[in-house]
């Protein structure tokens, strides 16, 4: 069919529908664009020039898509989209930087691109009828769909994404069964592959789908967001979609506060022990959590939320011990803290007043300046009783300090004592060591000049 020479697509012919099928058809050969790049250029322009002109004739025309149609696209979209992706260019799993690492980009792109295109117009077209598309775009059209999701190109993933959203909002039939494939995309991401390139486009979707969600939030979303959402934050890759997913989350919780507690919960779960770089990202998300939080929710977390930022704080990474105290300029965060001062302030002080004189950088000494002011203006007398509280217990550490310096004292002594004993047992030499003549000398034991094999055992 490619090599007939057709001629332009016009809404007036009467045979127009025959020519945009013979035009679809055409355009289900298929080039090599990756071994041979210069082969068949002359019909690679052929078929870049029919998709350009369908894609032109489906926009600007009406009444142009008749029932035919429907299939020859749905096929023509079939032959040039759904392949083989070729294997990762980087299979060992490692995690995966957008401004170091270059993905590997589709050679065909030029058809590609416009096969995307001409999809996207067929599914956006006035004259688009979904009662007729649902016997060609089924379950198994959706996923094979999804599997193209993996491809390294972003300029591909970011069609499909368009392309799912627009099925997702036209087959009201198709939705269930969308959620339950992202779903299980994401069970195998997390629990097996560690690895799939368009988890970020697909959290992109999500949050367009959660935020239509109606309420009060059916069990199995609430199931979602608690199952799948939140073990995506313990995935070594989650720089990569992290923007994405705080936003499905923070969605979640403006439409039901009451999931408030296990999200914030779960967030301190899966908190970073040895990623500084993660950390920075659990605050930022926490931040926006805390921004859409219920003052009644919030009592429910704040103590083992200030626990975590309180250890943020001590940080030596300063990074994460700027952000944690950058919360203190958030106006709303700041009207919680000042309700609940009494239970947050005795969490911080410690921190806060510890690192003010021992943190290595100078930008946290005035961040913790500023938040220990605030504290002050905020009360005074808790304050102050924070203070003294924090040197009283200063004080019975140094106590217990000194008492546990000298009990290895008494434990060292002892230990020569024996050691001493053991030697004249060894010597057969017990019943002449007179121990009485062992005296305390600057806190070690001694012995008398008359026994040199002794004083070798001495310190």
């Amino acid at each position: 069919h490619l090599h007939l020479h057709l001629p332009s697509l016009s809404p007036t012919s009467p045979q127009q529908e025959k020519l945009f099928i013979q035009k679809l058809r055409q355009c289900c050969v298929l080039f090599d664009f990756l071994s041979d790049p210069l082969s068949d250029l002359k019909w690679k322009e052929v078929k870049r020039a029919a998709l350009s002109e369908m894609v032109e004739y489906i926009t600007h025309n009406r009444n142009v898509i008749t029932e035919p149609i429907y299939p020859e696209v749905v096929h023509m979209f079939a032959v040039n989209m759904f392949r083989t992706l070729p294997p990762s260019s980087n299979p060992t799993g490692a995690e995966f930087d957008p401004e170091e690492d270059e993905p590997t980009l589709e050679a065909a792109w030029p058809h590609l691109q416009l096969v995307y295109e001409f999809f996207l117009r067929f599914l956006e077209s006035p004259d688009f009828q979904p009662n007729i598309a649902k016997k060609y775009i089924d379950q198994k059209f959706v996923m094979q769909l999804l599997e193209l999701f993996d491809s390294e190109d972003p300029r591909e993933r970011d069609f499909l994404k368009t392309t799912l959203h627009r099925i997702y909002g036209k087959f009201l039939g198709l939705r269930a069964y969308i959620r339950k494939q992202i779903n299980n995309i994401f069970y195998r991401f997390i629990y097996e592959t560690e690895h799939h390139n368009g988890i970020a486009e697909l959290l992109e979707i999500l949050g367009s789908i959660i935020n239509g969600f109606a309420l009060p939030l059916k069990e199995e979303h609430k199931i979602f967001l608690l199952k799948v959402l939140l073990p995506l934050h313990k995935v070594k890759s989650l720089s990569v979609y992290h923007p994405q997913l705080a936003y499905c989350v923070v969605q979640f919780l403006e439409k039901d506060s009451t999931l408030t507690e296990p999200v914030v919960m779960a967030l301190l779960k899966y908190w970073p022990k040895t990623h500084s770089p993660k950390e920075v990202m659990f605050l930022n998300e926490l931040e926006e959590i805390l921004d859409v939080i219920e003052p009644s929710e919030f009592v429910k977390v704040q103590e083992p939320l200030f626990r975590q930022l309180a250890k943020c704080v001590s940080s030596p990474h300063f990074q994460v011990a700027e952000r944690a105290l950058y919360y203190w300029n958030n106006e709303y965060i700041m009207s919680l803290i000042s309700d609940n001062a009494a239970k947050i302030l005795p969490i911080m002080f410690p921190a806060l007043y510890r690192n003010s004189k021992t943190h290595w950088n100078k930008t946290i000494h005035g961040l913790i300046y500023n938040a220990l002011k605030l504290f002050m203006e905020m009360n005074q007398k808790l304050f102050d009783d924070c203070t003294q509280q924090f040197r009283a217990e200063k004080n019975k550490e140094k106590a217990k300090s000194k008492e546990r310096e000298e009990a290895w004292i008494k434990i060292e002594n002892l230990a020569r004592i024996m050691t001493l004993k053991l030697f004249c047992i060894m010597q057969n030499r017990l019943p002449s060591c007179d121990i009485t003549q062992w005296t305390k000398c600057n806190g070690t034991i001694c012995v008398s000049a008359g026994w040199p094999g002794l004083k070798l055992l001495t310190l």
